[in-house]
């Protein structure tokens, strides 16, 4: 299973995942409790599953389809910016639940570090109903959003994606999206759904959690030992790959001047899957990961930066 990790040059990516309205704060040191702290504040699309996708496609992947589910609150604002990004959005708008919010707060420091403050709303209630077969007609890829497995319904999505992709011979990605609802959701149960994967591709405090091994290349390489190729990410410490319980490659960070952190791991990813599709090998798709996520810290907010982007509030629906 893991040594499938290369997509032909003909074909798509599909993402399933998430889709969240982002509300960024930048602020210059301590939070001030009790009283006010000064920061810049801009509401910008954002979740990590909508993110991966809008990056593949400034990589140059042609074909990126994205499903997830949004309220009624934002949808047509979270389409128009997804057409925009050249991701053919399919959209499932909740009849309940607003669309998802994360309050990012980003220390305006050197090292531009965040905190989110996340309310799910609509992107966990994906459903098998969601899915159709054709969702993967022309697909050559398909990614998963770790945070689909820490609802129950969204969970049994994942488990319907990847099984429809298992039967058509499609490989399929995962990032496990967070350290803390991983830890909450269990590892043991995270590491039975993973060892159906092709690719998985976690932070290094994430390879860390799932193996219990502190050193990330270590934990890269245990990890990989268990079926798909692990491509680890750690920031301005770079990246590397491991295959069948070896590291086979490191890849450099390239250097960059940060302002957010936010969506660096999604830009890897994007830029890597559509390396995928193109035909790269995993060593050559992490040094375009290594590229993205350097362009990605460089400016606020979790997607590619678009010359129109004025981080305005999303108009009433």
């Amino acid at each position: 299973m893991g040594d499938e990790v290369t997509g032909g040059p003909a074909g798509g990516l599909l993402v399933v995942g998430d889709v969240i309205t982002d509300v960024v704060a930048r602020h210059r040191g301590p939070l001030a409790a009790r009283t006010d702290t000064a920061a810049v504040i801009r509401t910008l699309p954002g979740g990590a599953g909508a993110n991966v996708a809008c990056w593949a496609a400034d990589a140059g992947c042609a074909d990126v389809t994205l499903l997830a589910r949004v309220g009624a609150d934002a949808a047509r604002w979270h389409e128009r910016e997804l057409l925009a990004a050249g991701v053919r959005p399919r959209l499932v708008v909740d009849p309940v639940a607003p669309t998802g919010t994360v309050i990012c707060l980003v220390d305006g420091e050197a090292a531009a570090e965040r905190t989110f403050l996340t309310s799910s709303g609509a992107s966990l209630r994906l459903k098998p109903a969601d899915w159709s077969e054709r969702l993967l007609d022309g697909v050559a890829r398909l990614h998963l959003s770790g945070y689909l497995l820490f609802a129950e319904s969204s969970r049994a999505l994942a488990g319907t994606a990847l099984a429809a992709a298992r039967a058509r011979g499609v490989p399929v990605s995962l990032d496990p999206a967070s350290a803390g609802f991983l830890a909450r959701f269990g590892t043991d149960r995270f590491l039975r759904f993973a060892k159906q994967l092709d690719v998985l591709l976690p932070s290094r405090d994430e390879v860390c959690l799932l193996t219990g091994v502190s050193d990330w290349a270590d934990a890269a390489a245990e990890l990989s030992g268990l079926g798909p190729v692990v491509v680890a990410k750690s920031g301005a410490e770079g990246a590397l790959v491991a295959r069948s319980g070896e590291v086979s490659a490191r890849v450099p960070a390239v250097p960059a001047r940060p302002a957010d952190s936010t969506g660096a791991g999604d830009a890897f990813t994007g830029a890597f899957l559509a390396a995928l599709v193109a035909g790269a090998p995993a060593e050559a798709a992490a040094e375009w990961g290594c590229r993205a996520g350097a362009r990605a810290v460089e400016h606020v907010g979790g997607r590619p930066p678009r010359p129109d982007d004025d981080g305005r509030a999303p108009p009433a629906p």
